[in-house]
């Protein structure tokens, strides 16, 4: 892909990675303010009777519609940042790794960090809706519990890579310097 247009999906991702952030943000600091619990809350359940609880303070109609719209609008979230990460390792890793060896096969891997996160993001989602719906368990919390933990990990990854992508822009926006 020429850097021309790597440059600008990162950055087309990454501003709709905010967005959509925004949009969740928005909607999760009003049911929280509402019920008490937002979805984020959901990330520190460990055991149904938790899961239970925050469910039973969305009983209200409008309540555990936003929940569930929440649910569902994450993974467009999801989608979004992985891509945004994805394209933030490939530019640091041009940046800052431009030739062959080592230093560039692990940017290659650590690239698929934000993959792994999304995969347990979108297991951490669809368990919690699960548990929504058919009701929650404690084997069923503990599993996303650990998706959630995994996809915190690889979430913190993607900002770093994020973080460097913004230090390679510039790098690689930067007029080449002519030989004396």
């Amino acid at each position: 892909m020429p850097l021309k247009a790597l440059l600008q999906r990162w950055q087309w991702t990454t501003l709709l990675a905010i967005a959509a952030f925004a949009v969740l943000y928005s909607l999760d600091t009003g049911l929280k303010a509402a019920t008490g619990f937002g979805t984020i809350n959901l990330q520190s359940a460990q055991t149904g009777a938790q899961f239970t609880q925050i469910f039973s303070a969305w009983i209200a109609r409008q309540h555990s519609a936003t929940a569930g719209f929440s649910l569902g609008f994450d993974f467009l979230f999801i989608f979004l940042y992985v891509y945004a990460f994805y394209y933030s390792a490939i530019i640091a890793r041009e940046a800052f790794a431009p030739s062959k060896g080592l230093a560039r096969r692990a940017a290659n891997y650590v690239a698929l960090v934000p993959l792994a996160g999304a995969l347990a993001d979108a297991l951490e989602n669809a368990l919690q809706f699960s548990m929504m719906v058919s009701g929650a368990n404690d084997n069923l919390a503990r599993l996303a519990f650990v998706a959630s933990n995994v996809k915190s990990v690889c979430f913190t990854v993607g900002l770093v890579l994020l973080v460097a992508a913004l230090a390679g822009f510039f790098k690689l926006r930067m007029p080449k310097k002519e030989p004396d």
